[in-house]
């Protein structure tokens, strides 16, 4: 399994300055060889949006994705759309997108202060799976009150 922040000294993106996906995807370069058919990946934020480039340009399947609190449109903040516009500006080949993973999660929560549920529900339809909703769990972060996803961890572990 292979986890993005980790290998950043706990920095909770691979760019801090100049983040846009060109930049992202150069320092995941390195560590592409590591997806395979076992691969299970985690995105929240700003990362399901980016583990959707990546998947797109896959040339075989991995296991399973887990989304959260993400979006594939614009968020209506003009704070935020401008850091976003790199990873989404863009149709995704959803056709490919399901094609190269077999299993598909996403989640999100009726009160995330970035991220309107609308958008959670747009990934999960585009995705063709339902949307696990987490009350109250805002942007599934330090910030909301959120140290510990105990449903995300049960459904990584029914994967592995």
């Amino acid at each position: 399994m292979f986890s993005y922040s980790h290998s950043f000294n706990n920095n909770p993106t691979p760019t801090p300055k100049n983040q846009t996906l060109t930049n992202w995807l150069k320092v995941f370069k390195k560590y592409e060889k590591y997806l395979d058919k076992n691969s299970i990946v985690v995105g929240h934020s700003l990362g399901p949006a980016f583990l959707l480039n990546v998947i797109e340009k896959l040339n075989h399947p991995i296991k399973a994705v887990f989304f959260v609190a993400g979006s594939i449109s614009p968020l209506n903040n003009p704070k935020f759309d401008k850091l976003w516009e790199t990873f989404i500006n863009k149709p995704f080949d959803w056709n490919k997108i399901k094609q190269n993973c077999k299993k598909f999660y996403v989640f999100h929560s009726d009160n995330d202060s970035y991220v309107p549920l609308e958008k959670g529900k747009e990934l999960a339809n585009n995705l063709d799976i339902d949307l696990i909703f987490v009350k109250n769990a805002g942007h599934f972060n330090k910030d909301a009150g959120y140290t510990k996803f105990d449903l995300l961890l049960e459904k990584i572990k029914k994967e592995l």
